[in-house]
């Protein structure tokens, strides 16, 4: 299918992006801020689709302005797709947010009621997916999210304050993007309340400070719940790179020389590997998957890009010196032999390698 992705760079619609580039199958189709100031550019994006996923939105702003900007961008799009009659499926991931009365809320209504009345007009199905408070990687501090202002704020060693202890049900963006996904693939029509993991603000903090100090004193969690990976993944998104590498205390007396190189509350796999100069392994990246690249001997550049980026960061090291770096997920990563012997490294994930789900996909880090 060719999908459409209105709000392409926003939190949702980048783990979307993702998402689709993990699963495979489908053509994808970009529009952003920009392409709704052009009426024939949004035309032109909507032409030949079959469905749209609508993110785009304001979340925060003035009220009157919030209001009006989530009420246009779907009459925008309504009037886009009646010029172009392609599309047969539109999805709208809308806000538990829609029946209060905010001006967030009500724009939010606004939009459904009048992207639902075209479909019904044109014989499009509709789904109204209503979700419950997204986070993830990547997402804007202040702005997305609860759990990235308070990553971002413990990634900075800044202050965290709550100011209303309310009730959260939290929902990672790549189990968004799957269940998008899933009603455009079945067309299904109607609104779905989509339920997330229930929690309190208070507890949510607790939460990514017992992680926080955990990191800090170089000692990965305990991650055996998908929630707990989702939180530290997306913790460890707003660590990155600044605090890497990360030495190591060498420990050196007659006999020779030691380092701690994993501590860990739950375990995992070492791999060790040699690599010959001028040779590069890697390039491949993970969803969910903590991985560490530590160098035992020898000098190796490590490279990471951030999916749908061009800019690298490179990370000289050596094992005389010895230092660890995380792959942050959804970064292709790769590690080169940029010395004249060979280079030796080990390798730790927090989960045993499964040939079935080994949630590892190829992807050049330098594409050219």
């Amino acid at each position: 299918m060719n999908i459409g992705i209105t709000g392409a760079d926003g939190l949702v619609g980048w783990h979307l992006r993702a998402f689709l580039r993990v699963r495979g199958g489908h053509e994808t189709r970009l529009a952003t801020r920009s392409t709704f100031a052009e009426p024939n550019r949004l035309a032109d994006f909507v032409d030949g689709l079959d469905a749209v996923v609508h993110l785009a939105g304001m979340n925060r702003g003035e009220e009157a302005e919030v209001e009006a900007t989530n009420r246009a961008l779907a009459v925008a799009l309504v009037s886009a797709c009646e010029r172009t009659g392609t599309v047969s499926r539109l999805v709208f991931p809308n806000s538990i947010h829609v029946d209060r009365d905010t001006a967030y809320g009500r724009g939010k209504r606004a939009a459904a009621v009048h992207l639902r009345a075209w479909a019904d007009r044109s014989g499009a199905s509709f789904a109204n997916l209503i979700f419950p408070h997204i986070f993830g990687e990547f997402g804007k501090p202040y702005y997305n999210s609860v759990v990235s202002t308070f990553c971002y704020q413990l990634a900075h060693n800044e202050p965290q304050q709550i100011i209303v202890d309310s009730d959260l049900e939290l929902i990672h963006a790549q189990d968004v993007a799957a269940r998008c996904l899933q009603v455009v693939e079945a067309g299904d029509n109607g609104d779905f309340r989509v339920h997330g993991a229930p929690m309190k603000v208070s507890a949510l903090l607790q939460r990514l400070n017992r992680m926080a100090t955990s990191y800090a004193a170089q000692i990965v969690p305990g991650l055996r719940e998908p929630l707990d990976v989702r939180l530290f993944n997306t913790l460890r998104s707003y660590f990155y790179p600044h605090r890497y590498p990360v030495k190591l205390v060498l420990h050196s007396d007659n006999r020779g020389t030691l380092f701690e190189a994993v501590k860990s509350d739950q375990g995992g796999q070492i791999f060790i590997s040699s690599t010959r100069p001028g040779i590069t392994r890697g390039n491949h990246f993970h969803t969910r998957k903590m991985e560490r690249f530590l160098v035992t001997s020898g000098t190796a550049e490590i490279r990471l890009r951030k999916l749908f980026s061009d800019q690298v960061t490179v990370f000289r090291v050596s094992g005389e010196q010895p230092c660890y770096i995380d792959m942050p997920a959804f970064h292709t990563h790769s590690i080169t032999n940029v010395g004249d012997s060979d280079l030796v490294t080990l390798f730790w994930a927090n989960e045993i390698f499964d040939p079935n789900d080994s949630d590892t996909y190829p992807e050049l880090v330098l594409m050219s």
